[in-house]
């Protein structure tokens, strides 16, 4: 590993710590600890994470995945961001598929899921009631995502899972004129990076068929080639 790869890692490592310990949005800390506590059946057995989830990776990455907030029996259960939840399941089976993952589940995070040329990390990092996180929260979690952004300095493509992500990395990188949010629609930025949309693999995408599997597998096909220009 070089100087300046373990300098990296520390930075990320501070960064994550930093999010763990945020309890900035009171709303969302009373959601995701109550969450904890009343837990879903099928989970009564284990123990919540019940915090905010940094993001997780590789820190020399070209990729970075942005989705929109963890889900309140998936990553706030597990303490791992897209982990035990079905939209987890779609997206590191498609990450595994493109190279990029080096299994398809990601159950737990202590799993042994290791990411390669990939970073996952959500714009909001706490649970919000109803999955819908308030403009004031996502405005409180943006120096997350700003120091994240800053420091994954190899990084020339951003998956953007969902408008709300796209929203979030295009008010990140200044894109103007923004291109209406869609499939395998890209926008640049004028630091170089591409940002590159799909449609959220959540349940109600998947389920109706929004989403298939091969458009998915799409989209990393094409972010590994922009992530090697």
């Amino acid at each position: 590993m070089s100087a300046a790869t373990s300098d990296t890692s520390k930075s990320l490592d501070q960064l994550r710590r930093r999010v763990i310990d945020c309890r900035a949005c009171p709303r969302l800390v009373e959601w995701r600890e109550q969450v904890s506590i009343d837990k879903r059946a099928s989970y009564r057995d284990e123990e919540y994470w019940g915090r905010p989830i940094p993001g997780f990776g590789d820190p020399k990455a070209s990729i970075i995945v942005l989705g929109l907030a963890p889900a309140a029996h998936g990553a706030n259960r597990t303490g791992r961001v897209f982990t035990g939840d079905r939209s987890g399941d779609w997206l590191f089976r498609a990450m595994h598929k493109a190279g990029l993952a080096n299994q398809a589940l990601s159950l737990s995070r202590s799993d042994g899921l290791e990411l390669d040329n990939a970073w996952v990390t959500a714009a909001v990092k706490c649970a919000p009631p109803g999955n819908k996180p308030e403009t004031s929260e996502r405005d409180s979690c943006r120096p997350f995502l700003q120091r994240e952004f800053a420091l994954l300095r190899h990084a020339k493509v951003v998956v953007c899972l969902g408008g709300f992500a796209y929203e979030a990395a295009c008010s990140e990188f200044g894109v103007r004129p923004r291109p209406k949010f869609g499939h395998l629609v890209e926008a640049s930025t004028d630091s170089g990076l591409t940002l590159l949309c799909s449609f959220h693999p959540s349940q109600q995408n998947t389920f109706t068929g929004r989403l298939t599997e091969p458009m998915l597998d799409a989209v990393f096909t094409r972010a590994l080639v922009l992530g090697a220009n």
